[in-house]
């Protein structure tokens, strides 16, 4: 569990789930009900500013790497300060001093996406579990026998601004590392090429809520980020920061897009690529909500406003299920599209169009792949890599490859055979008492 910063507040992450647990333990003990049998939690007190701190050390972990919580630990950390929680029927509040039976927490980084600076060979990945970027050598190669490789640096901390970050920029020209977040950061932030710990960004820009994705126009310095909600594309300059207006917005109905996440740019055929999820509503308009199968839209590169794509891939043939991030071939054409539920790499022409078949597509046991989130062309080494969110791990692979292939190579940092909780940001839990399971949406 870790204390961030959120707008001048402190916010505990985790904690609504290990108190939620508690009231539901397993004995019953200390159930809060109404007549009605029903329970609330109405707050969690904020904890005193004690900066940045881990507020337990695991004792143990099992095999997976997920650890149990000491019993005193966390109420320690509160210095016993109440936690209220009232019945949803009278408002009535009454005190919980009870610890958590137990805390799940994933001890392993949970990789959200990999860059790669062809510069000084070096491999970025982006942890969202742990809020670090982690970089390695490009040639690293975590053997069966190894529990992890180490990187060579770990960026972190509460300085940085990183938390649930989802995307890696390295400047091709002078190395600056952005990173975007994707929760309630509402940031990008760029670091020098050779920074280490807890330091503080050199620019900061802030964004709109739920930016997922970034790419950038090198020749017109133009920095293209992706919106889930509202969908949207802004474009600012490269070197935009603080409160700096996007120089355009994609943004409305006749766009069709939908949750989006990927982005991927092409200059010189000038076209703007995204991909959506498909999940569509207007917040002004109750009943507004419906579900479309998830796409990638395509559009001219300096699109702005309420501009209807050139193009759609859309489908079932597709294969498309909740695609992540996505990098695109210059010299080729082709499109690569982490694809996260189908736990495969899709490859797309740029000319594609309509409910087509990918080109290819990587897939299969061999691969290593599970939850792939992230993915990058390294047209310098001519290799492809995906960042893994189900087992902690970056794979590499020839570019143009195609069906089961095994990686050239894979960077680990869990033990082999992991198998990630895969939290994102937790917001609620549900205890199935048929199947004695707890249920947790991310």
């Amino acid at each position: 569990m870790r204390v961030g910063k959120n707008k001048g507040r402190r916010v505990i992450f985790g904690a609504a789930m290990a108190i939620a647990m508690a009231i539901l333990g397993s004995s019953g003990a200390g159930r809060l009900e109404n007549p009605t049998g029903s329970a609330r939690l109405v707050s969690i007190e904020e904890l005193p500013d004690v900066g940045d701190m881990c507020l337990w050390e695991p004792e143990s972990a099992n095999s997976n790497g997920i650890a149990s919580l000491p019993e005193n630990n966390l109420f320690a950390a509160l210095g016993e300060r109440p936690v209220y929680a009232a019945s949803q029927s009278t408002g009535q509040t009454v005190e919980v001093t009870r610890p958590p039976v137990r805390y799940i927490r994933d001890l392993d980084p949970i990789y959200s996406y990999v860059a790669v600076d062809t510069r000084r060979n070096e491999v970025f990945m982006q942890d969202a579990n742990t809020w670090t970027i982690r970089v390695f050598n490009r040639q690293d190669n975590t053997p069966p026998s190894a529990n992890r490789t180490e990187p060579k640096r770990v960026i972190g901390g509460p300085k940085t601004d990183i938390q649930f970050n989802t995307c890696i920029y390295v400047d091709p020209k002078n190395g600056d590392i952005y990173t975007v977040e994707n929760d309630i950061g509402d940031s990008i932030v760029v670091f020098a090429e050779d920074v280490e710990g807890d330091v503080a960004p050199i620019r900061k820009l802030n964004v709109t809520h739920r930016a997922y994705a970034m790419a950038v126009d090198e020749d017109k310095e133009e920095l293209y980020v992706a919106v889930q909600y509202p969908p949207q594309v802004q474009i600012y300059r490269k070197t935009a920061s603080g409160n700096e207006k996007p120089l355009r917005l994609l943004q409305g109905e006749s766009t069709r897009l939908s949750d989006s996440h990927g982005i991927a740019i092409d200059t010189k055929n000038k076209l703007l690529f995204v991909n959506n999820w498909g999940n569509i509503s207007d917040y002004k308009i109750a009943g507004s909500g419906r579900y479309e199968q998830p796409s990638i839209s395509i559009y001219p590169l300096d699109a702005n406003g309420d501009t209807s794509p050139v193009r759609v891939i859309q489908g079932p043939k597709t294969q498309l299920n909740w695609p992540g991030t996505m990098s695109l071939d210059p010299e080729t054409g082709d499109l690569y599209v982490a694809n996260d539920i189908g736990n495969s790499i899709l490859v797309f022409r740029e000319t594609d169009q309509g409910d087509v078949a990918p080109r290819r597509v990587l897939k299969g046991n061999a691969t290593g792949l599970s939850s792939p989130t992230g993915v990058f062309v390294d047209g310098k080494n001519k290799e492809l890599w995906v960042a893994n969110m189900g087992n902690s791990s970056a794979t590499v692979y020839p570019l143009g490859t195609n069906g089961n292939v095994t990686p050239l190579r894979t960077i680990r940092s869990a033990p082999l055979g992991k198998v990630s909780l895969k939290f994102g940001k937790t917001q609620a839990l549900v205890y199935d008492s048929k199947r004695e399971q707890i249920l947790v949406p991310n």
